[in-house]
């Protein structure tokens, strides 16, 4: 999977938080909501990019374009975070977690929904 910049990353929350696809109004208007409007052209090169790259699909319904999502969002976040941990880490995830817990990033309520999520994942 081809790395993104966080712009193009932006329009792919706003499409996966629209259940995987959407228009350009829908994006549009999901940037306009987080305070962030683009130009158009910004948004259809961005749009463009993520098609290149393969992240997104684009189809026609009349004269409107669907962009929809070809990499659901946990599958993203999965590569992602592996990317991250063998580069930072070098494959090493104590060590990330070590560093959330050194650091003050992990709070005492985060650990605890971890070690409810690990204990359901034993069984």
């Amino acid at each position: 999977m081809q790395q993104i910049s966080d712009y193009e990353l932006e329009l792919m929350k706003i499409i996966w938080g629209n259940g995987g696809t959407a228009m350009y109004a829908d994006i549009f208007s999901g940037l306009e909501t987080k305070g962030t409007p683009w130009t158009k052209n910004t948004i259809i090169t961005l749009l463009s990019r993520l098609i290149d790259k393969g992240l997104l699909e684009i189809s026609k319904t009349g004269r409107r374009n669907i962009y929809t999502a070809i990499i659901p969002e946990n599958e993203y976040q999965a590569t992602q975070t592996a990317r991250f941990i063998n580069k930072i880490f070098e494959g090493n995830t104590t060590g990330l977690v070590s560093a959330l817990i050194e650091n003050n990033l992990l709070s005492p309520s985060d650990y605890e929904e971890l070690q409810k999520h690990w204990k359901a994942g034993m069984k």
